[in-house]
């Protein structure tokens, strides 16, 4: 089929980026489980290895199944074109590797997941990189951070594990008025609640892990493109504005223009960082993606109706699903994710860090792991396992204080949900009380 804007996104999860497989007339994408690909002659070689020509070489660059998930997610977020690699972790660096120099920083939101502060606040320093870290709601702070050296503005959409939703609007107009490229990580919201491009993100990232697979069964990640960013209008990004040594004195920029950032990262960066995601894991994916919207449609309702009963529990100090009226993110919403605030949330006990783990260790239904977005209800108690490496401040600050639960909301009845919530924070209470 040919992708176009008239096609609602309910079939484009479907059909975007894949057609019958020419040889086997296969409906389903094929896992092409190869490592390499028969050039039809030396000059066929030499022009796809020179980049005059695009195909398949070696499956650390491309490879045919991955070029599918890679088309789909493209269209799905609205953008010119996407790089998969083997983690939504991946998928950060290779966002930020084109970008960043050492010496340069990157201003990034307080309202992280654990594993990204960890490796912004800490493992980014062995580039010789750095990142600012701001409460995105202080517009004026967030303009305040930026400075010369800044390369990029990093937040993501719904934050993990509180559900904070980010006003990309304004971050897009600081980050436009900044000359500066915003990158969003979406994997909570996924493209079905949250198109971040549409706010004036530049690049996209993903966990297909998450929510787009569904089923706890891939680790991968996405960069998507909007290609709507000048690349040569500052002389901050030579790595897609000047010559390339490695091509010959190719301009990125110049030679691909809105694709420059994907050509780079399959060319630059699959190629010398190999962050190459596996063809299994890249049909995996596009299955799931084949049901994302009904997915996630059932992963809000349940996910709005379990906090609101939550919020009314004795035994619960608050809950920060922005979902509810009374949650200071809920009008943000209705502009950012309109069709729902996504599956997870935070819960704060009032009996605290000991209430929490007999409350986490209590659940029957709820899978105790260190994932979300599966289509089975999830917990975990942050503070000691994805936020443990932080201080205290950090903390707090993420939203994973010590006395908070993260739970992922599935798809199961929310009827049989409430229940085991109800037993367990039952046991939670009389372990405190004793």
């Amino acid at each position: 089929m040919t992708d176009t804007p008239s096609y609602g996104f309910d079939t484009l999860q479907v059909h975007a980026g894949a057609r019958p497989d020419p040889a086997t007339g296969a409906r389903q994408t094929p896992i092409y489980q190869t490592t390499a690909y028969v050039f039809r002659d030396a000059e066929h070689a030499a022009a796809l290895f020179n980049l005059q020509e695009v195909g398949f070489i070696y499956s650390r660059l491309t490879n045919p199944t991955v070029a599918v998930l890679q088309e789909r997610m493209a269209t799905l977020e609205g953008g010119a074109g996407a790089v998969c690699c083997s983690s939504g972790h991946g998928a950060q660096i290779m966002a930020l590797f084109p970008l960043m120099a050492p010496g340069c920083n990157v201003v990034v939101s307080t309202r992280l997941y654990g594993g990204t502060v960890t490796q912004f606040s800490q493992t980014i320093r062995r580039f010789g990189w750095s990142a600012k870290f701001v409460d995105f709601d202080d517009e004026d702070a967030v303009r305040a951070a930026i400075d010369d050296d800044t390369r990029a503005i990093f937040c993501e959409s719904i934050a993990n594990p509180g559900g904070y939703i980010t006003d990309l609007d304004a971050i897009g107009k600081i980050a436009d008025d900044a000359g500066l490229p915003l990158i969003v990580d979406n994997t909570s919201a996924t493209p079905y609640l949250c198109r971040p491009i549409e706010h004036g993100a530049t690049l996209v990232v993903h966990s297909l892990t998450k929510f787009l697979t569904g089923n706890g069964t891939v680790t991968g990640g996405v960069v998507v493109d909007s290609g709507k960013f000048d690349w040569s209008a500052s002389g901050k990004f030579p790595s897609l504005s000047e010559p390339e040594p490695a091509y010959h004195g190719l301009k990125f920029h110049e030679t691909f223009g809105p694709l420059a950032f994907t050509f780079h990262g399959i060319a630059i960066g699959l190629r010398d960082l190999g962050m190459t995601l596996n063809p299994q894991a890249a049909h995996y994916t596009l299955m799931g993606i084949e049901t994302l919207s009904l997915r996630m449609r059932k992963h809000c309702e349940n996910a709005e109706r379990v906090a609101g009963w939550l919020e009314g529990h004795e035994a619960v100090k608050a809950v920060t699903y922005a979902g509810l009226p009374s949650s200071p993110w809920h009008d943000r919403m209705s502009r950012i994710c309109p069709k729902g605030a996504g599956g997870i949330f935070t819960v704060a006990l009032r009996d605290g860090y000991e209430a929490c783990v007999k409350f986490v260790d209590s659940l029957e239904l709820f899978s105790h792991v260190a994932n979300l977005g599966d289509t089975r209800s999830l917990v975990i108690h942050s503070a000691s396992t994805t936020h443990r490496q932080l201080t205290p401040e950090q903390q707090e600050a993420a939203g994973a204080a010590p006395d908070v639960v993260r739970i992922s909301i599935g798809i199961e009845d929310a009827d049989d949900l409430i229940r085991d919530l109800d037993q367990a924070l039952a046991k939670s209470a009389r372990s405190a009380a004793a």
